[in-house]
Formats: C-alpha cells, sequence, structure tokens
C-alpha cells in the first residue's frame, strides 16, 4: 500500500485543530476543553468491557475530569435506526450505513471540517462527507479481495492467484477433487453477500459510482456489477459452493476456512485477523490463512478496492461536544483500534497492516471510490430503492444464489437482463424527478 508521507506540523495542527473546533452553537460545553460524561454507542459487543474499558480509562489519564460511556447494540443498524427518531443517540455514535443516506448527514450528526483538508491527514473521508463537508471519520478500513486456506489450494496445486474469472473457477474446481468445499457464500446471514458490492471500481475505477447513475445496463459484460454477481452465479452454478446455503452460519465458517472444510469467502481484509484467531484456537498456524485479489487482473495489475468500516460521527445533539470530538480525535490517532483489528489506519501517514502482506509481496494496486458529483451523491441509492434492488444489500443476491442452484426459476441471462430493465425503468423515474 502507498503511504503519503507524514504531513508537516502545522498542516497536521490546523487539521487537529478542524476536528476539535465547535461547528455548531446552542449545545452545553459545545468549545472548550473536554470535561464531563459522554456516552458512545457502538456495535463492539465483545470489545466494551476489555478493549474499550481501557481506551476509556487512557482517554481519561489525558483528560482529567472526564468520564467514557459505552452503549453496545447487539443488532446496531436496527437500534440505530430507531434511536436516530429521536435526540437520544448518545454523543458519539457509527453511523448507520443501511439507512441514513448522505443526504441526511446534516440533520443528525455534527460538521467535523472540509472534506478536502480532513483527506489530507485521514483515509475515506469522501465516504464519510457531503456537499464537501466531513460528518464522520473511519475507524479503520479494509480491501477487497478473499480469504483462503493456504494448505487447501496448495494441496491443489494453486500457489499463485488466478488473473482470470476462468482460471478462478479451474482453481475452485481443483480445490473441490481434494475434497474441500471451494466457497463458502454465507447465504443464511446475508451480510457477507453484501459486502461482495465492495468490489465496485475493480475494473471501471474510482468514478464507477458516477458511472452507474449514467448507465441502463449496469449487469453488462465488462462491468463492475456483471463481474461481481456473475461470479458469484457462476461459483454456485458449478456446484462449487456449499451444498445447501440456507444453512450457513458466519461464525462456524471461520473454523471450517481454518480447518480446511472450506477453502475460500470472498471478503474484505478485515476478516483476516479473525479467519487466523480461528485457525489459532484449532491448534493451526496463523499462516495458514491467505488473502488474494481478485481475479480481474488486467494490465497494471491485479487491483484492490479500499473503503471504510463504520464512521465516527458526532451527534448533532450532543450536550457535550467538546469532549465528544476530543474523543473522536483520540480513538482516530492514538488508541490503536485499528492496528488491533489488523486493518488498515485511517491515518494516512500510518503503514499497512501485517493481513495485507500477501498483496504488498503481489504489488497489488489500491483504489478509494471518488466521491460523487455535487448534487448527485444520493442518486445512486435513488435508482437502487426505485428498482427495488437492494444494491449494498443481501436479498436480490439470495435470489440470484436460488436460481444459480436450480432452487428458482430463470438462468444468468435472465437473471441480469430483469436487473438491467429494472435499473433502467428506475433511472428514467428518478431523472424525471
Amino acid at each position: 500500500m502507498t503511504i503519503r508521507p507524514s504531513l508537516g506540523v502545522a498542516a497536521t495542527a490546523a487539521i487537529a485543530a478542524l476536528l476539535l473546533s465547535g461547528c455548531a452553537g446552542g449545545a452545553a460545553n459545545d468549545d472548550g476543553e473536554p470535561a464531563g460524561t459522554i456516552t458512545v454507542l457502538t456495535n463492539r459487543t465483545d470489545l466494551v468491557d476489555t478493549t474499550f474499558k481501557n481506551y476509556a480509562a487512557e482517554f481519561t489519564k489525558k483528560y482529567p475530569g472526564t468520564e467514557v460511556k459505552f452503549e453496545a447494540l447487539t443488532d446496531y443498524e436496527g437500534d440505530a435506526k430507531i434511536r436516530l427518531n429521536s435526540r437520544d443517540y448518545g454523543d458519539v455514535l457509527l453511523i448507520p450505513s443501511s439507512n441514513v443516506t448522505k443526504d441526511k448527514y446534516a440533520d443528525y450528526f455534527e460538521p467535523m471540517g472540509s472534506t478536502e483538508e480532513l483527506s489530507e491527514k485521514y483515509r475515506f473521508t469522501n465516504e464519510g462527507s457531503f456537499d464537501g463537508t466531513a460528518y464522520g471519520v473511519s475507524t479503520f478500513g479494509s480491501a477487497m479481495g478473499y480469504v483462503f486456506n493456504k494448505d487447501v489450494w496448495t494441496k491443489a496445486g494453486i500457489t499463485t492467484p488466478p488473473a482470470t474469472e476462468e482460471e478462478y473457477l479451474d482453481a475452485l474446481e481443483k480445490i473441490k477433487a481434494t475434497g474441500s468445499i471451494p466457497y463458502y457464500t454465507n447465504y443464511k446471514d446475508g451480510w457477507p453477500l453484501a459486502t461482495i458490492e465492495g468490489n465496485l471500481g475493480t475494473v471501471q475505477g474510482d468514478t464507477v459510482r458516477t458511472q452507474m447513475i449514467e448507465d441502463d445496463a449496469p449487469w453488462t459484460e465488462g462491468n463492475d456489477q456483471y463481474n461481481i454477481d456473475g461470479l458469484l452465479f457462476d461459483t454456485v452454478a458449478a456446484g462449487l459452493s456449499e451444498p445447501d446455503p440456507t444453512t450457513t452460519n458466519w461464525e462456524e465458517s471461520k473454523n471450517l476456512l481454518a480447518s480446511g472444510e472450506v477453502s475460500s469467502m470472498i471478503l474484505g481484509s478485515w476478516a483476516v485477523s479473525q479467519m487466523q484467531d480461528a485457525a489459532e484456537a484449532a491448534g493451526e498456524s496463523r499462516d495458514v490463512i491467505g488473502f488474494w485479489p481478485m481475479p480481474w487482473k488486467t494490465d497494471t495489475g491485479f487491483t484492490s478496492v479500499t473503503a471504510s468500516d463504520k464512521f465516527l460521527a458526532i451527534s448533532k445533539y450532543s450536550k457535550n461536544k467538546a469532549t465528544a470530538k476530543a474523543w473522536v480525535d483520540w480513538f482516530t490517532n492514538e488508541s490503536g483500534y485499528a492496528a488491533s483489528q489488523g486493518a488498515i489506519s485511517p491515518v494516512v501517514s500510518d503503514p499497512a497492516p501485517d493481513t495485507l502482506k500477501d498483496f504488498q509481496e503481489l504489488g497489488v494496486n489500491y483504489i478509494e471510490l471518488a466521491a460523487d458529483p455535487v448534487g448527485k451523491e444520493a442518486v445512486i441509492n435513488d435508482i437502487a430503492n426505485e428498482a427495488e434492488i437492494d444494491l449494498f444489500g443481501n436479498i436480490y443476491r439470495q435470489k440470484l444464489i436460488d436460481v444459480a442452484r436450480g432452487a428458482a426459476d430463470g438462468d444468468k441471462e435472465s437473471v441480469f437482463a430483469d436487473l438491467n430493465d429494472r435499473w433502467a425503468a428506475a433511472r428514467a423515474t428518478v431523472d424525471a424527478k
């Protein structure tokens, strides 16, 4: 991963000031020194009583007189959506990714500064911004690819990453011959299917979202949307995934991959450390887990799209914004959270994580999606909603898998033709509004 050089002291100070300065009046303790108690909503139910408790103690050492309380939400997306309907959603929270579009950020979250200026220090700033203003700072980032069991792939005679879909499917066929399930869809839990949309931009480049809102047929050969869903369809149709996708289990899938019963899953690099933990718990070496780029190599080599996980934001209605802003700044720059997750740090001057060592050896090119054009930030969501295609969800991909495995009528051509027809009709409707 290419790491930009560290900013000069003056520039760093200016950006820190932006992040910590008050942006909207009317709340108690908006500006000034951090003091008092803040509540932080989180999805990490596994960390609140351990890692996060230690973070809070460290923060209090730096800012005596402060206290950080956590509320861990098991169903974060659903519960946060309900909380946003009131003004009671803590002081700091993770921006819900499935039900808050960018054009609504200003309704709920405190501005953190200029997107352009913050992006000099932080990665993924575009993703947490709207109309040139940043409302969220990334917790950490991931690169897209697939996690795999090296022992299984080596046993099948595959020691270099497939460069094309044809080579990839051929590799999975060889793996099937070893007795391992070549690919695991995680159909039942659903959300892992949604994450494969993170590969959008691998071939079409960083302006792919703009291209999609101007295209009546994204599911056409050569486009990223065709590649993403086509690879999934072809894998399942060829019998290279689990026999019954309706019985998959995310937590168990980690053990299956670690043991070699399953050989691969398309996920972000955030998953590598979790799979390594499972391998270690099973008495295997952490090195048995590998991570390779998607099989769409071009003349410039392999490409991986990097994107943020959740974004930290400050409630527009917080009564302690000074402490909330100090927490976001400390958590991002000093806690070491991204490193603990084996993930890409949001701070551009930080090094690449060890979980991407395979990518570094392969010289993988990284891209981050460009911001949508001003005035069109929510258009891709509008088209998808009008078309009733949960582009960043899992329902339509579950239906795609059902067709591919013969549990529903149709074939690849009819499925993609239907998706294109619905997309084109939705584009026309959205354009007419």
